[in-house]
């Protein structure tokens, strides 16, 4: 049980750390472009945060519902970008956890911020005389459209996931290899730098035995 506990704290603590920077990233950029926003540019906002949600959030459900055995037929081909594909496969409980509650926790967040300045602003448009009736309905509607908006192209987005996993795990695993190939950043190193620290780790103990 203690280990299992300090598993889930090793994987668990920087997520947070890192949900808490995102989340910063997001609300200082949403708050800059929202400063003077009206209800048009307000919208685009909340959309384009539901849209990024989104898109993570296919790529976590086709991590766990893809296969290894297609990524590594396509790895013995040569192709590249499929020992990418093999990781992620491999890892799908981080990238899904990662993709669907790290980016969808933060941008949920975020669109809470944006649709509240669209309601200040429709407040401003259609209420002359404000109430706090008036802005209570108002807030209540504009909150609702973006829930159940969220929740409707979620769900379109875990049916095309579940259905192009392959495809979607392999356009993913071919745009980090090229990113690692172009802009010569080592993202299979960085992301596996702690599981050869735990094998380093066990070998050294093995031969302290």
């Amino acid at each position: 049980m203690k280990n299992d506990l300090k598993k889930a704290l090793r994987w668990a603590l920087p997520l947070a750390v890192i949900t808490f920077v995102l989340a910063a990233i997001f609300s200082i950029a949403s708050t800059a472009v929202l400063s003077n926003a009206n209800v048009f540019s307000g919208t685009i906002v909340v959309l384009v945060i539901i849209l990024i949600a989104l898109f993570f959030d296919i790529i976590g459900v086709a991590a766990t519902a893809s296969s290894e055995a297609p990524f590594h037929a396509i790895a013995s081909k040569g192709m590249k970008g499929a020992k990418f594909s093999v990781w992620l496969t491999k890892n799908a409980d981080r990238v899904n956890t990662f993709c669907t509650d790290v980016i969808g926790d933060a941008a949920a967040i975020i669109s809470g911020t944006a649709a509240s300045v669209v309601v200040v602003e429709l407040m401003a448009l259609l209420v002359y005389n404000k109430s706090g009736v008036a802005e209570y309905i108002i807030s209540v509607i504009v909150t609702s459209c973006v829930a159940a908006f969220t929740v409707f192209v979620k769900a379109l987005g875990k049916g095309f996931a579940i259905k192009n996993a392959t495809k979607i795990i392999y356009r993913v695993g071919y745009v980090m290899y090229f990113t690692e190939d172009h802009l010569h950043i080592p993202i299979l190193k960085l992301l596996d730098k702690k599981k050869k620290k735990k094998g380093k780790k066990k070998k050294s103990a093995k031969r302290d035995v």
